[in-house]
């Protein structure tokens, strides 16, 4: 696999955790009793985010090894996959 490929689908792994992720832990300002002037009352009150950002890339990281060791021990044959692929008989 290409070093592009690699990192292609990292990038592609790391957002999808992201956005997994981003929702954990996350307290609006209505439900902390503090709304700031101005802001909606649905907007984070702490919103963590360089915390998120380590836990996405410890997480995407993971995935993507497991990911990654399916495809090169060839724990997954490509003719399998290719016969799962075809649409059903009619």
């Amino acid at each position: 696999m290409a070093v592009s490929t690699v990192i292609a689908f990292y990038f592609i792994i790391w957002w999808v955790v992201l956005f997994a992720i981003l929702p954990w832990g996350v307290h609006s300002q209505q439900e902390s009793g503090e709304v700031a002037p101005g802001t909606d009352p649905g907007a984070p009150a702490v919103h963590r985010l360089w915390t998120k950002l380590i836990y996405t890339t410890v997480a995407a990281s993971v995935v993507f090894g497991i990911l990654y060791a399916v495809y090169v021990l060839d724990l997954i044959p490509y003719e399998f996959l290719k016969q799962i692929a075809k649409p059903p008989h009619s």
